[in-house]
This record gives C-alpha cells, structure tokens and sequence, in this order.
C-alpha cells in the first residue's frame, strides 16, 4: 500500500510538472519577447526622372580628307604643316619634277617623229593614187599605201596621248589642298621619297571644319532600340572632366560592330565647336536621352528587390518551443535587401548589410545565368560585356531558347515588365486593442522609365505611401545558416 500511493504521489507530481511547463510555455509566448524585424522605408515622391543611355566614342571631325600623291617621287617642297590653315587648290606639297619633265619631252619627240612619218606617209599614198589612176601601179600596191597611212595616223594619236600622260605626271608633281580646312597630320618630310603603287601615299590629313565635329559612339544592341534620331546628348571628354558638352544624334548606322561576340552599332553624335576645345581623337563619355518625365511619381530601385521574409512553415507551439531551444527552424531570412541587427546595452545598432548577390562569374548553369542577366536588366543595371558574350555564346550554341522562340530567334525587350510588386509598410492596431503592428503589404504596380535609381510609378501608388527597402533582422535571426542549397549571399538555392 506504502507503495501503491507513493506511485500515486509520483504520477500527480509529474503532471503538475508538466502542466506547468505548458502553462509557462503559453504565458511566454503569449508574451513573446522576440524582437520584431525593422523595416526600412522610403516614401513615395514627385520628380523629374530622365531616363539615359550610356556609350563611349571617338570625336571625329565632320569631313577628314586624306591628301596623297598618285605619282612617286623625291618630296622637294612642303607648303603646310601641322595646324596649317589652308584653301581649296592651294599648293601643299611639291614632288622633284626632273624626271617626269624629261619624260615630257621625250613624249614631244616621239609624237614630232610619228607626225613626220604621217606627213611622208601622205606624199606616198598621193603618188601611188596617181600611178594607180595611170594603170601604172597594181590595186595591191595601192592598197598597202592606203593601209600604211592609216598606220601613221594612229601612230600620231598614240604618240600624242603619251605626251598627254607625261604631261599629267608633271601635273601631278604639285600637290593642292582639295578643300578648305585645317591640317591635321603631316605623315611627309622634305627629302623624304614616297612610292605609289597599289594605295597613294597619304601625304596629309585635312578637316574641312573643326566648329564642327562628330562622335561615332558605338552603342550596345540592347539599347540602340530605345536610340532615335534627333535625342540629346551630354558627354565629357578626360580633357575637361568638370565640363558637360551637348549634342545630338544624327545618324544610327545599320552596319553592326562586332568585338569578342558584343555586338554595337555606330550612332553619330553631332557637337558643335565653337571654342576648338574639342580635339580630333579625344574619347567621349555619352549619355543620350532616351526619354524623359517631369514631376511624376517615383520610388527607388531597391524597394523594387526587396522580398519579405518567409514565415516558418510550422507555427505550432511545440514547434515554437523546440525552435526557441534550438531544435526547430527559424523564420527564413528574405533573399534580398536584409541587414543584420546586433544588441549592445539594449539597443540595435545595425550591422553589415546581407544583401549583395555572389557577382556573375559566366560559370553559372545557363538558366541561372539568363535569370541573374534579366533581373539586372529589369533593375536598370547593365551586364558586363564579358557576360553578355557568355549568355550570347549559350544562345547561339543551342544550350538556352529565347523566351517565346522555338529556335533562338527573337529578343527580349530591355524595358522592365510593366507591373511589379513592391511592399509598402502597413500598420494595423491588433483586435482588442494593444501596440500596432507594422507588417508589410504587397502592392502591384504599373512603372514607367527608370534613370538606374529611381522608376517612375504609373499606377498603384500615391504620394507618401512608405515602400520597404530593406529589412533589420536580429542577430540570431540574421546567423541563422542559410538553407541547404541556398547561398548565404541571398538569392535562390543553386542548381546542382
């Protein structure tokens, strides 16, 4: 019996126990002291948003004439040098014309020769017409006269065409400007000895007008399509890195530039240069604008990354306790836009931020790679050239299909899709009263252009609506490790 009721006593012990570890456990999360993810906003606002794109190029004078020699020769004169001013037909230039004179006259010569054989050639042919009249001279002989004369006349012409000829070459031997302009480069000395053969020597180079100039910008083909004819442009040269110089296009050309598979075409930017501070050869930063807005709504590019965090996927409370124990799973961190919070004399001080992604290397499985390509795209960001070669590479050899195109023919449009989601931080006061509550809540919204910072918002938001940006997690929240197969850069699990 003793023992009977001291097992009796033992199991009403236990269930006391246990019933006040539960009690304790419902009290505690009911209270829950966890700290609460702070969420950073931005506030929707009104502006002016210009929406560019970016090249380099080479200034260019509008027209530059390459002055040469069709003859070769010895130079004997210079008339010009480097920043000559010079007139259309103005003497440059001067080859030895020793030769080409002798050559003159030895054509002179030999068409005085040819001349005096036509003229003997005539006097026969008069008396064998004669004697053939007489029945003194056959027809075969008089036919051969006939024939011989003709033979002098051609001679003379032949004769006077070389003299021609040689007469040209000495023209030659003085060299005119052939427009009015000023002198570039001088690629001669006097002395110097200049061979025409297959290609005429390049003596000089002559822009016809430097208060005028153009850039041949190569632009890449994914944003040629947004380029038109007559936009403006801002561009710096490393010359006058504080100043800004405008233009304007004038001219896309359709002949494709092809470098290590990125392919660019050539968009001529026409600049005036009224105080010759631009210089032929000079490299140009461009930014041409495409488009442009002024006071319309807009929200910064990084509310438009920003993902909420995963709930956990068991919220019972035996699962809440055995997670506050560390044998559950926390909450999942949010792939983008999360920083970590670290406690210090009970306040939060915020940590480095965690929400870079693992930079494109071009070793990436291809979907994720034309993924990663299209996020940066619909975020406004260019890929490196070196990626673009890569996810070109991959199209052309078949491993990736171009989205709504059974061969890989097409292309996707640059522009961000038309509707997105963001987050805006709403707060909501809990049934029965106590501390509000700020939880964020998706919006589905219609944007615009982008300038890379800042979109424009063309339906879903109004004025002062607080977009998330970024989250603060707690430090335990924030070290939790990353779920299997999935970075701890952020991002979505890799494919293995």
């Amino acid at each position: 019996m003793a023992k009977d009721g001291k097992f009796r006593w033992s199991k009403w012990i236990l269930i006391l126990v246990v019933l006040g570890a539960a009690v304790g456990g419902v009290m505690y999360f009911k209270n829950d002291h966890t700290e609460a993810p702070q969420y950073q906003t931005a506030a929707v606002t009104r502006g002016d948003l210009i929406q560019v794109v970016t090249a380099s190029g080479t200034l260019n004078p509008v027209l530059n004439v390459q002055v040469g020699s069709q003859i070769s020769g010895n130079i004997a004169k210079l008339f010009a040098d480097y920043n000559s001013l010079v007139k259309s037909n103005q003497v440059v230039a001067q080859l030895d014309p020793a030769i080409f004179q002798a050559s003159v006259h030895q054509a002179e010569g030999d068409l005085a020769n040819a001349k005096a054989g036509l003229e003997l050639q005539e006097a026969e042919t008069k008396r064998s017409e004669a004697l053939s009249k007489a029945k003194l001279l056959s027809q075969s002989d008089y036919d051969k006269a006939v024939a011989t004369l003709h033979q002098s006349e051609a001679q003379v012409k032949i004769k006077q065409a070389a003299l021609e000829r040689s007469q040209l070459d000495l023209a030659h031997c003085t060299i005119y400007a052939p427009v009015d302009g000023i002198v570039i480069s001088r690629n001669v000395d006097v002395g110097q000895t200049v061979a025409a053969s297959m290609n005429a020597p390049v003596l000089f180079q002559v822009a016809n007008d430097l208060a005028k100039m153009q850039i041949d910008a190569n632009v890449s083909e994914a944003d040629v399509g947004t380029v038109e004819e007559g936009q403006n442009v801002s561009f710096t040269v490393d010359a006058y890195p504080s100043r800004t110089f405008v233009g304007r296009v004038i001219q896309i050309r359709n002949a494709p530039l092809t470098v290590q598979n990125v392919v660019t075409y050539d968009t001529v930017i026409g600049v005036t240069n009224a105080d010759f501070k631009l210089k032929p050869g000079m490299t140009a930063t461009v930014s041409i604008t495409t488009a442009q807005r002024t006071n319309v709504l807009k929200i910064p590019n990084v509310a438009l990354r920003f993902k909420p965090l995963e709930p956990t996927t068991n919220q019972t409370l035996v699962a809440r306790l055995l997670a506050k124990i560390g044998l559950g799973n926390e909450p999942k961190a949010a792939a983008t836009n999360v920083m970590e919070v670290a406690k210090a004399g009970g306040t939060n001080q915020a940590g480095t931020a965690g929400n870079a992604s693992l930079p494109l290397t071009g070793d990436e499985p291809p979907e994720v790679l034309a993924r990663r390509v299209r996020e940066m795209r619909d975020r406004g960001e260019q890929p490196p050239p070196a990626i673009q070669a890569k996810l070109r590479e991959l199209y052309q050899s078949g491993a990736l299909q171009r989205t709504g195109q059974g061969g890989g023919g097409g292309s996707r449009p640059r522009s961000a899709p038309a509707w997105r989601n963001t987050y805006v931080l709403s707060t909501n006061t809990p049934p029965g009263g106590g501390d509000p509550v700020s939880k964020p809540e998706a919006m589905r919204v219609r944007l615009g252009i982008t300038d890379s910072s800042y979109t424009e918002v063309l339906e879903g938001l109004k004025e002062g609506d607080p977009v998330i940006t970024s989250v603060k997690l707690p430090a335990a929240q924030a070290a939790a490790p990353a779920p299997a197969g999935q970075s701890p850069f952020g991002g979505p699990p890799r494919m293995r």
